[in-house]
């Protein structure tokens, strides 16, 4: 077999399973958000989701019937409610609302995302103290110190779309109101979510980590609830030679054991300026992902582009480094919920889609901010 041929072979492998392995997670995504809708068991799951997805897009959606989806959402013992509250997006939409979510949120594609059935996330964090040992079969098992535990709590706050369409094109035939709506609301809700991840101020929305307190004190040292930070030495910008050092003290800043699934968080501008940077053979730091699929890596770590990033400036921390799923978690509750509103602003009718998310830090360590700073 020529070099061409083999080659031509692997690639078809490669991209088979590729697209097997899509297929698969798809399937998984479905699933969990399936087992964790209410009266998703009880009724059958899938078959019960198509009824509900007929009376939520023909009947709610394109008519404003809302008897036929009272009726499938009594039937699933559902905790959805009509009037203010809106209605119960139905699971398969709102699987395709999450996965278009982690495609244009970058940021909620490596944050730890967990689904919470109650107002509160609550997480009790070990902040010091020796509570384990090693002990014989049959040893004494010595007292260990008292943990010092801390509580982390996350309050979900409302994040909210208000698309908009006219009742004609919901009368139209060829318009496709699943995939509008899948579209309408994914984006507003990414550009949201992703804004406050970074810089929100935790009042009815995620707490951003570039709102907490940093310290250049290391883990041992730093108050909880810091992020550490370590400093260019230049106010604004990078030292003037080998500028990439800066970048190797913030990967070694971060503990060893947070490095496996550590990642690189920086806007695009900030970005251009480090690409250009080169090590002392004059090779570049940066290194572009070998296939399609594959994240380009700078130090050999991903680089997530967050354009809600500061750019570089006195005293920013322009550039996170870190393991992002340890470090900061993102809740949600209830999945999405549509209010449609046909009477504020005719001839338009307008559905208000909201959804419960709340986020912050739980664990400092494993996170680092690079702060454009002298001192």
């Amino acid at each position: 077999m020529e070099m061409t041929d083999l080659k031509a072979a692997i690639d078809d492998y490669t991209n088979a399973a590729e697209s097997n392995l899509m297929d698969v997670q798809s399937r998984l995504d479905t699933l969990e958000t399936s087992m964790h809708r209410p009266g998703a068991l009880t009724h059958g799951g899938f078959g019960y989701d198509d009824e509900h997805k007929s009376a939520f897009i023909g009947g709610f959606m394109q008519k404003g019937d809302t008897d036929g989806l009272k009726a499938v959402e009594m039937k699933a013992l559902s905790a959805s409610s009509g009037g203010d509250g809106g209605y119960a997006v139905p699971l398969v939409i709102d699987t395709e609302i999450e996965k278009q979510l982690r495609n244009l949120s970058p940021l909620r594609s490596i944050v730890k995302v967990k689904e919470v059935e109650s107002g509160n996330y609550k997480r009790l964090v070990n902040t010091g103290g020796t509570a384990s040992g090693w002990v014989g079969e049959a040893g004494d098992r010595s007292e260990t110190a008292t943990p010092s535990l801390r509580e982390v709590v996350i309050t979900p706050g409302e994040i909210y779309a208000n698309a908009a369409a006219t009742q004609r094109a919901l009368d139209d035939m060829q318009f496709d109101a699943e995939a509008w709506l899948n579209e309408e609301v994914a984006e507003e809700f990414a550009a949201q979510e992703g804004a406050a991840i970074v810089k929100g101020d935790g009042t009815n929305k995620p707490r951003g980590f570039l709102t907490y307190t940093t310290s250049a004190d290391g883990d041992a040292s730093r108050t909880f609830g810091e992020i550490q930070h370590v400093i260019t030495g230049v106010d604004g910008g990078f030292p003037a030679s080998d500028p990439a050092d800066i970048l190797i003290d913030i990967v070694h800043a971060l503990s060893a054991r947070y490095r496996a699934g550590a990642r690189f968080v920086m806007n695009s501008k900030t970005l251009a300026m480090v690409r250009k940077f080169k090590d002392a053979d004059g090779n570049f730091i940066w290194r572009a992902g070998l296939s399609e699929g594959q994240p380009d890596t700078l130090l050999g770590y991903p680089v997530v582009e967050a354009e809600d990033m500061p750019d570089v400036d006195t005293d920013a921390c322009a550039i996170a480094f870190g393991n992002f799923e340890r470090a900061y978690t993102l809740v949600e509750r209830m999945g999405t919920r549509v209010l449609r509103d046909p009477y504020t602003n005719k001839p338009y009718v307008h559905f208000y889609a909201t959804r419960r998310v709340g986020g912050a830090v739980v664990n400092d360590d494993a996170l680092k901010l690079l702060k454009f700073s002298a001192a």
